[in-house]
């Protein structure tokens, strides 16, 4: 059962679901751009829940939690370790998807102490690419479009900073690469890989949305990698 919560950080409401056991290990979910916490919920939280106490937040400027016309990567990233620590949450394993997966490793490299495992599901190097306009949907949107302009421009020319400080990271990593049907440079995200020390990837050949194209296959990967990480630093 999901139960669904928000909290004050730093002025901003972040909005979040819980769900799983409140003494099993911690788990966190970071969504991608344009999406919420309820993406993770058919595919991937009922599984998880059997052993993890599992958290899916809303970033901020996305789908409950505030809009509050103030967007980066680095923002979000502020509002993940406010959260964690208004939580008592000191140690989480960490899952994200695409922009959630630069957040999550952006945290992980600067607070590594804070995060145990980590998986990032297709998500692209700090590299440089092709700029492109987004154009806006029509209709009401579940998440502010004022906040796609402004994270597509650090995706797009990232803070040459971050391909460095990928190497702080001492997370257990598992990078999952959606293969060539996705839009994402797979050779950047073995590049991802590379730079973590110990990382490592597993391709599930389905495109970008990983999880909710091969669910079995991506939580497959997922649980396995949880568990083995888990046996390889039993202190955490």
């Amino acid at each position: 059962m999901v139960d669904r919560r928000s909290v004050d950080v730093g002025g901003i409401r972040l909005a979040y679901e819980i769900s799983g056991r409140s003494d099993a290990p911690s788990l966190l979910l970071l969504h991608a751009l344009g999406e919420d916490a309820t993406d993770w919920e058919a595919a991937v939280i009922p599984g998880l829940a059997r052993s993890r106490r599992v958290y899916a937040l809303d970033l901020r400027g996305h789908g409950r939690s505030d809009w509050p016309g103030d967007y980066s990567l680095e923002l979000m990233q502020a509002d993940v370790l406010g959260f964690l620590d208004v939580l008592g949450l000191d140690t989480v394993d960490l899952i994200g998807h695409s922009m959630g997966g630069v957040v999550a490793y952006l945290l992980a490299a600067d607070h590594p102490q804070r995060v145990s495992r980590l998986v990032l599901e297709d998500v692209p190097a700090p590299r440089p690419r092709e700029r492109t306009t987004p154009i806006r949907p029509d209709g009401d949107l579940s998440f502010d479009w004022e906040m796609v302009s402004a994270v597509r421009k650090q995706i797009d020319v990232p803070d040459p900073g971050w391909l460095h400080r990928l190497s702080g990271i001492t997370a257990e990593t598992l990078v999952v690469a959606g293969g060539p049907r996705s839009h994402v440079p797979q050779d950047g995200i073995a590049e991802l890989a590379r730079r973590i020390p110990g990382g490592r990837v597993v391709t599930i050949p389905v495109g970008h949305l990983i999880h909710r194209a091969a669910p079995e296959a991506f939580m497959k990967a997922v649980s396995e990698f949880l568990l083995v990480a888990q046996d390889i630093r039993p202190d955490r």
